[in-house]
């Protein structure tokens, strides 16, 4: 038997289509809560959610996306289809149904992706957090809102030269002033984790995706939570265009709010979700 093939068979360990391992977290009981990671980060960065909320009665599980964390990195399916199975292939191996995902920063496309791919049979509500993948980033034409194609590239410039160095100039105002070093150490050691393959790839579909007409089709509550201080996804750009795209969205701006907000103003943000997820499935 191969390494992943033990992986896969191991508690803690979905495998999925192609027989890849991710890596899940399951803790508690009741009404399910799923999340999704940010962009290069992994289950790690949801205790401060999931600690609290499982208190509440909630059943909370995260899971490392395919080359990120403890997941495989099977070096394809860095795709928004491939993902959305993923997330499908979670549901299904853990039997959820009710379910209010919960996807931070770049998981909004992987949960638009999921209802427009897989229907929302499973799902009872959905909260982004910090949407970073929505509507749609590129400016073209018909999105003159958007950024220009070369701004995407130089970032990828920097990555493709040094992660690290990139993670570092961006670090200060990813979370809101005051925030520790250890904290944004944290983040970043997460960050690290993750393919750089995968990071790549993903940055790509990201910044080259158009989900508006999918976000158009969503029907089922919806919940926008932004900062309007985020410097990697401002509110202007992606958040306030994300909700008023859902038939049933509502938007809540959160005064100096930055992308770190799951760690810098987490107890409102699980008192949104709390809140919302009680009002999806009463």
């Amino acid at each position: 038997m191969n390494h992943d093939a033990r992986l896969a068979t191991q508690p803690g360990f979905i495998r999925v289509n192609d027989h890849t391992a991710l890596h899940y977290r399951d803790w508690g009981t009741g009404t399910p809560l799923v999340f999704l990671s940010g962009w290069t980060l992994n289950a790690d960065m949801w205790p401060y959610q999931s600690v609290p909320l499982v208190q509440e009665g909630f059943r909370c599980v995260a899971y490392d996306r395919r080359g990120h964390g403890r997941s495989n990195d099977p070096g394809r399916g860095y795709d928004y289809d491939t993902l959305a199975d993923d997330l499908e292939a979670v549901l299904d191996a853990l039997d959820l149904s009710g379910v209010t995902l919960v996807g931070h920063s770049f998981a909004s496309g992987e949960i638009v992706r999921y209802l427009s791919r897989h229907g929302a049979r499973r799902v009872a509500g959905i909260v982004l957090l910090s949407p970073a993948s929505t509507p749609y980033l590129l400016k073209t034409d018909d999105n003159p809102n958007g950024l220009d194609a070369s701004l995407f590239a130089a970032a990828l410039d920097e990555i493709l030269t040094s992660f690290p160095d990139w993670i570092e100039r961006r670090a200060l105002e990813y979370f809101a002033p005051g925030t520790s070093r250890a904290a944004i150490q944290w983040t970043a050691d997460m960050m690290l984790r993750a393919s750089l393959h995968a990071a790549v790839q993903l940055n790509r579909i990201q910044t080259s995706t158009d989900f508006r007409r999918e976000l158009a089709r969503i029907d089922v509550p919806a919940l926008v939570l932004h900062g309007d201080s985020d410097a990697s996804a401002p509110l202007e750009l992606t958040g306030r265009p994300t909700a008023a795209l859902l038939a049933r969205g509502s938007l809540k701006v959160y005064e100096g709010g930055t992308h770190g907000m799951y760690l810098n103003q987490a107890a409102r943000v699980n008192a949104d979700i709390a809140a919302f997820a009680r009002l999806c499935t009463a």
